[in-house]
């Protein structure tokens, strides 16, 4: 049996350790697009304290629903320098931001068209960074989807151990962010961090 999800943007943290607790997943395109969900948005630890991301898509002109791999990406207001400018704010000071900077810099000075090959492709990386031997398969050869992972108001009931994350001092932890905060703070120690998260 296939496991599969949707990409999400830059996944948090129960997300990425549900990935890296499988051999192989597949990323999952053909879903009618939904709004509230992960697939575009992404949460980070900034300054004020948890800060949202989203990337703006185009939305169809039809009533029919768009269907998650055809939804392009939305430039018009240059939200990459924004939410570069957001991570570096965020991060910079974190123990491993400069270790892994040259390989998210591309990200927001490139475009992709479609929101789905941006996340896919973000994934990837992570994954190639943490050192997880997962195996991406063809959206074709999934079985179960477990779509629940990108609801953006599913209720999280479990925290995650703690690490120590940039200004943690003035809020306190904050669970279940970004894998970047997690990459950020912790580097080479992720991939064994998410064997030990409960999602």
């Amino acid at each position: 049996m296939v496991a599969g999800v949707c990409p999400a943007y830059l996944p948090n943290i129960h997300y990425m350790a549900w990935v890296v607790s499988h051999k192989e997943i597949a990323l999952v395109t053909h879903n009618p697009y939904q709004k509230q969900t992960f697939r575009n948005r992404t949460e980070i630890f900034g300054a004020n304290g948890k800060l949202k991301l989203t990337i703006p898509i185009v939305h169809s002109k039809t009533k029919e629903r768009q269907i998650d791999e055809v939804v392009a990406i939305y430039y018009e207001n240059n939200w990459q320098k924004d939410h570069w400018k957001s991570l570096e704010a965020a991060y910079r000071s974190s123990p491993f931001f400069e270790f892994y900077e040259d390989d998210f810099y591309p990200f927001y000075h490139q475009k992709f068209e479609k929101l789905m090959d941006f996340n896919i492709t973000l994934i990837q990386k992570v994954l190639s960074l943490i050192d997880a031997e997962v195996k991406i398969l063809p959206k074709e050869k999934t079985t179960e989807e477990f779509n629940d992972l990108i609801i953006a108001k599913r209720e999280v009931k479990k925290e995650n151990p703690h690490y120590q994350q940039v200004f943690q001092s003035k809020h306190g932890f904050i669970n279940n962010l970004s894998i970047l905060d997690l990459l950020f703070n912790l580097g080479p120690q992720s991939l064994e961090y998410l064997g030990q998260v409960d999602y």
